[in-house]
């Protein structure tokens, strides 16, 4: 494992997008997430988080909904060499809805997230003054209180916030569940098979240490991508293919018939 082989087309940005590399050591894990994490770290990275302009951040993350991270980077790109960096939350205030959903094309239902982020630029303009004071409110204010702010936004749901809190404040013990999240975890058995994404992340911030739901967030995603996909993931291909086959309870997976269906589905 390098020091940080985080890709760049990845919600954190990989190594321009914050945080830095860390050691923590596994020792005895307590429960069945932390002992998954652990491996996770030990087959991608092990990371902090946090540093993100909070505003910058945000877009970013609605970009990247719905849609994979290696489409939603040249979205990214583009919307910054067009309206940032400097004075990002005014310029897109003003933004023309069309010239911006056209700048954003490759990410996907570009003009509904034009609309979500111009109107989260205007908010944040009309509620905190500038792009600032909003970093600043998410760094510093109480975890709980900035995430219902964030919710309070049209258009931001449970994992942008966490992102937010996790990539810009740099929060422990945030561990956001995107699409491979809330997969992986029901398929190996660590969450419910019919949890929803927030029991998910109930179940994943109760057991994993804090200083390590950062890069568990991350290396799941990665891992998700590599091994665990959802129509084929490697298990199928023998207990050799993946490097979680030992402590995963396949849920939805039959290795014998090659079936796969979402855990909530699995007899």
């Amino acid at each position: 494992m390098s020091d940080d082989p985080e890709p760049a087309e990845n919600i954190s940005g990989g190594s321009a997008g914050g945080g830095a590399a860390a050691t923590f050591d596994p020792g005895d894990a307590d429960t069945r997430a932390e002992v998954v994490v652990d491996r996770l770290g030990e087959l991608y990275w092990q990371k902090t988080y946090g540093g993100q302009d909070a505003f910058e951040c945000l877009v970013r993350t609605i970009l990247s909904q719905n849609t994979s991270d290696v489409a939603s980077q040249p979205a990214h790109d583009a919307l910054m060499e067009r309206y940032g960096p400097e004075n990002l939350a005014d310029a897109l205030a003003h933004a023309d809805r069309a010239e911006l959903a056209d700048t954003i094309r490759p990410a996907g239902l570009y003009n509904q997230k034009a609309e979500v982020i111009v109107a989260a630029a205007e908010r944040v303009l009309a509620e905190y003054g500038s792009a600032d004071a909003f970093d600043e409110f998410v760094r510093e204010r109480d975890p709980a209180d900035v995430r219902t702010e964030l919710l309070d936004m049209n258009g931001v749901g449970p994992k942008t916030a966490d992102c937010v809190l996790l990539f810009s404040g740099g929060r422990g013990g945030v561990f956001p569940v995107d699409t491979h999240v809330h997969r992986i975890y029901r398929r190996l058995g660590v969450a419910p098979p019919d949890a929803d994404h927030e029991d998910v992340r109930a179940v994943l911030e109760r057991d994993v240490p804090a200083e390590k739901c950062g890069f568990g967030h991350t290396a799941s995603i990665q891992f998700g991508r590599e091994y665990c996909s959802a129509r084929r993931p490697a298990c199928l291909d023998g207990p050799e293919a993946c490097p979680l086959y030992g402590i995963c309870d396949r849920v939805g997976v039959d290795p014998e018939s090659g079936g796969v269906v979402d855990p909530a589905d699995a007899e």
